[in-house]
């Protein structure tokens, strides 16, 4: 199925006046959201009532943790449940940070951190939910819990008080609603598609660096090698980030191979947007100049996915190029892996577990110099290495292909409903 943007054609700009509220058009209604929703907070029972597992004449518990990713349930008796939602419910995330997220899709009781968003009658469900997600509503609720020195919240009575505007006739408002829901259907097909070619993808990698699945022509016994016979390793050059600037020689810190969604940095091409560390190169050890294939891993992390975090260089031109705080300088002794296949063979099952089991601490983990020495990785023919990365990068390809689309598809939305939800541009 082919997935379209939404088209513009339909848009015109409205003729407005200036009100308390700011320009809005002249033939909108001035309100305050008090005056077309009403609020529902949740309960919390008893923890003596909570359940393990769902049973007859039980019902879910929504706790919300973070309201972008985790959330867990537990079970209580439906007649003690005095708050239900459904998944066409509008909610609200009270408490935080961070805090006023919109949730819908969520079945089930509710507790004291949620808020069910009612709309008046005669406001359309959909209308009012997108509404509800305006950035400047976002932002007149982050500036008042900043007001608090305690736990931030979402107060009723300022919610109930922010003043709006919305089209007179029920038609508008459903276009509007249309239009955006339109917008939202195509963010949510994308990002189902995207995350089914990341799976796909995740797969591919543990069939094809494992051997389980080889591709055809090749035949050859793959060998297990410890790292200490492919690499030689090395520390980086300590700098925070208040050092790190402008000017002077590129530098990677630890922190951007973590939030990085590639696997390698291209020195040439993402030179302009590289931290700096003007330092004579002189100072920086032979060790910590990153050079056309070395592999650069974290020593440091939060979690046990980031132990294996790395980053292979791409630099045809040797350009002075700086590892940094917290990193380990992988530089190869021989020419046995491939570089494109470098980007790919650390992120097997079996090779994370490895990183897993040598990483030391509590709070932050990470794997030593020593330690790193001792992973084994498995090492096919340069041959079938350049193969297997070759369709890899193929694949990564498409993904970011999508990931630009997405991102394309979310900034269009936000234009849309910024314009539409203010009368700055009328539907037709």
């Amino acid at each position: 199925m082919e997935l379209n943007e939404p088209s513009a054609k339909y848009f015109v700009k409205a003729e407005c006046s200036q009100t308390d509220v700011g320009l809005v058009p002249s033939d909108w209604l001035l309100k305050t959201i008090g005056d077309l929703f009403r609020f529902e907070g949740g309960s919390q029972p008893d923890r003596s009532h909570f359940v393990g597992s769902p049973r007859p004449g039980y019902v879910r518990l929504i706790q919300i943790r973070d309201y972008k990713s985790d959330r867990f349930e537990v079970f209580i008796p439906r007649c003690l449940a005095r708050r239900f939602c459904n998944s066409t419910d509008i909610m609200i995330g009270r408490y935080g940070p961070p805090v006023f997220q919109i949730l819908r899709g969520l079945t089930g009781a509710y507790n004291v951190a949620l808020i069910k968003a009612i709309p008046d009658a005669t406001l359309d469900a959909r209308y009012a939910y997108q509404f509800l997600k305006q950035d400047s509503l976002f932002a007149f609720i982050d500036k008042l819990s900043q007001r608090s020195s305690g736990q931030t919240g979402v107060d009723l009575k300022e919610l109930r008080s922010y003043p709006l505007s919305l089209p007179a006739t029920p038609v508008e408002r459903l276009a509007i609603a249309d239009a955006l829901t339109d917008a939202d259907a195509l963010i949510d097909s994308l990002e189902r598609l995207l995350a089914k070619k990341r799976q796909i993808k995740q797969g591919a990698m543990q069939e094809l660096l494992t051997s389980q699945r080889r591709l055809p022509g090749w035949q050859q016994e793959w060998a297990i090698k410890p790292m200490s016979e492919l690499f030689d390793f090395s520390g980086g050059v300590s700098a925070s980030r208040d050092q790190l600037g402008t000017s002077g020689h590129a530098y990677l810190h630890y922190g951007d191979i973590h939030v990085s969604n590639k696997n390698y940095v291209h020195v040439t091409t993402e030179w302009p947007d590289l931290p700096k560390l003007d330092v004579p190169i002189s100072k920086v050890g032979a060790g910590a100049l990153l050079a056309d294939g070395d592999v650069v891993f974290v020593d440091a992390s939060e979690d046990d996915e980031g132990t294996s975090k790395h980053m292979v260089v791409v630099n045809p031109k040797q350009l002075p190029f700086i590892s940094g705080l917290h990193t380990i300088v992988a530089k190869p002794k021989t020419g046995e892996l491939v570089d494109l296949y470098k980007r790919y063979c650390f992120q097997t099952t079996a090779v994370k577990e490895q990183f897993r089991f040598f990483a030391v601490g509590t709070k932050v983990s990470g794997v030593s110099k020593t330690n790193i020495r001792k992973i084994s990785i498995l090492v096919p023919p340069p041959e079938e290495q350049t193969a297997i990365a070759t369709v890899l990068s193929d694949m990564d390809t498409e993904i970011t292909a999508l990931e630009a689309r997405l991102t394309k598809a979310r900034q269009l939305k936000q234009g849309m409903a910024q314009a539409l939800l203010t009368g700055r541009i009328r539907l037709v």
